[in-house]
């Protein structure tokens, strides 16, 4: 069991990886499928990236001096920022920032939350277990992990309202489609790419099976999963329903996305225990 300082890590990167990818994802999905911009929804989904970022910074502070006299010790923060932790955190709060910027900007400003969305998905890439690897590859297949995973996110809650709303079932139901398109090149692509990333940094079946951090990573391929069978739902049951006029097809996926949600929220919380408190099988 996790200590004060374990769960607050853990607590920590939940939040870090929520606002980041649950931002990012909405740019990205708005501009793909040509949706309304969620600006309230993106900013306060920013803004909780933000706060997780420097509330990460004061942890990894407490870190270095063993106690909680190390969140606010300018000394070893100082120390943090010519680390890749503050490399990290710079990316993050500079991304996150142009991202927020953009939102209030007219088509300029869809680019400059691009560029900025991009920053604080690189910053993963600059820290961590697999960038400890030092290998391009893992890194761009990491990149591409967390796109795919972005905009899986961010069209859960724009789809969600509008199937929602009596007026645009129609429009749940193209965006849906366009989505299950998408999807049907990107998930095999990203089943791929975790099974790379599981291979390279756990290494054995031994290894897979034994360990706590090989456990856990079997835990969070079980909840995915189930994210996909609820996808398959949605793309083979659902909206063909809807396309073919069936008034309950969109309450039945508006229930399926907020399940989805629960699973997310569920991978989301194992990815944070893997990258905090377990270490990497030897």
């Amino acid at each position: 069991m996790p200590d004060l300082w374990g769960l607050a890590s853990i607590a920590t990167k939940f939040a870090l990886y929520l606002g980041v990818l649950t931002a990012v994802g909405t740019v990205l999905a708005t501009m793909l499928f040509q949706l309304t911009r969620y600006r309230r929804f993106t900013i306060g989904f920013a803004l909780l990236g933000i706060a997780a970022t420097v509330f990460g910074l004061s942890l990894a502070g407490a870190t270095l001096t063993g106690d909680a006299s190390g969140m606010t010790d300018r000394e070893m923060l100082s120390l943090l920022w010519s680390t890749p932790v503050g490399t990290a955190v710079a990316l993050r709060l500079v991304g996150l920032g142009l991202l927020i910027v953009g939102l209030f900007i007219g088509r300029v400003g869809v680019i400059l939350s691009l560029i900025g969305g991009g920053l604080a998905l690189w910053s993963f890439a600059t820290i961590g277990h697999i960038p400890d690897r030092g290998s391009l590859a893992l890194n761009i297949v990491l990149m591409f992990h967390l796109v795919a995973i972005s905009v899986w996110i961010g069209v859960l809650t724009p789809l969600r309202s509008l199937s929602l709303d009596a007026s645009r079932v129609s429009d749940a139901a193209n965006v849906g489609h366009r989505f299950g398109k998408i999807a049907a090149v990107f998930v095999p692509l990203l089943i791929l790419a975790g099974g790379y990333m599981s291979y390279e940094l756990v290494g054995s079946l031994p290894a897979l099976l034994g360990g706590g951090y090989g456990q856990a990573l079997l835990l969070k391929v079980l909840f995915v999963t189930g994210l996909l069978a609820l996808a398959a739902a949605n793309k083979l049951r659902f909206i063909p329903q809807m396309t073919s006029g069936d008034p309950a097809a969109a309450d039945h996926l508006a229930k399926s996305i907020s399940y989805e949600w629960l699973v997310i929220v569920a991978v989301l919380l194992t990815t944070a225990v893997l990258t905090s408190v377990l270490t990497l099988p030897s």
